[in-house]
């Protein structure tokens, strides 16, 4: 009996290659094109809305309310919320520094399973948040623009498209603290033009201690969130094709 072995011409999809790709073209961007951070700058304001959505979220979850946040052309943003003071309004301000990083682990964590639905459902939270927070022009331009990529993405885009970009967010926001890593160990920080508290210092403030020990505790944290969306990917088997036998 003769046979032979026919593999199907459907694409094959890693979630590793998609990572890997994404990765090395984070660095590519980040370290060696003069040109790198203009490319990167819609997805740095895109992690600047994480963040403050992040605080806002938290915020409500606290018992208090979200009322509008702004982002600025330097890339730094502000919440404005109104909570009980005390506690809360340390896990308020903890909040927007570990979103990011919880987020982009997420990202990593499902992006092989449902890459379109979570293409979806970010470009679904970012209308939210345009027509009941966002505040300023910069925001609006940009939010409204990744988002109208992301959705076009999920509708139209393939799947190894959609894996490669769910993954590339992941990245991106799960090493956030990296890229902010010095706002982490600062009391006060610029936004809008005007220098006001830090995060870290608002945690500390509110829960006590020096504010190097929380934005320490606070990297710890996002680093395990981002060794266990990288383990996740790179565990993971790759998805091929069966093949047909004849």
């Amino acid at each position: 009996m003769l046979s032979d072995m026919e593999t199907d011409k459907s694409t094959v999809h890693s979630p590793r290659a998609a990572l890997i790709l994404g990765a090395l073209l984070v660095v590519l961007l980040q370290r060696f094109l003069s040109f790198g951070p203009l490319v990167l700058y819609p997805f740095t304001l895109f992690g600047t809305w994480v963040h403050e959505v992040g605080h806002g979220v938290t915020a409500i979850l606290c018992g208090g309310k979200f009322d509008h946040l702004d982002i600025y052309l330097d890339a730094s943003g502000i919440a404005y919320s109104m909570v009980v003071k005390g506690w809360r309004s340390g896990v308020v301000a903890a909040g927007g520094l570990l979103a990011p990083p919880l987020v982009g682990a997420t990202l990593l964590l499902l992006g092989r399973r449902m890459p379109r639905a979570l293409l979806f459902g970010l470009s679904v939270a970012i209308l939210l948040s345009l027509l009941l927070w966002v505040r300023t022009l910069v925001g609006w331009v940009t939010m409204s623009g990744l988002m109208l990529l992301i959705a076009s993405l999920a509708r139209f885009g393939s799947d190894g498209v959609r894996l490669f970009f769910v993954q590339l967010l992941g990245l991106l926001l799960a090493m956030d603290f990296v890229a902010r890593i010095d706002y982490l160990f600062v009391q006060s920080g610029e936004a809008g033009g005007r220098m006001r508290q830090s995060d870290v210092a608002g945690v500390a403030s509110a829960l006590g201690g020096p504010y190097w020990f929380w934005g320490g505790l606070i990297v710890a944290v996002s680093a395990v969130a981002l060794m266990i969306g990288l383990v996740s990917v790179l565990r993971s088997p790759s998805t091929t094709r069966p093949q047909r036998e004849v």
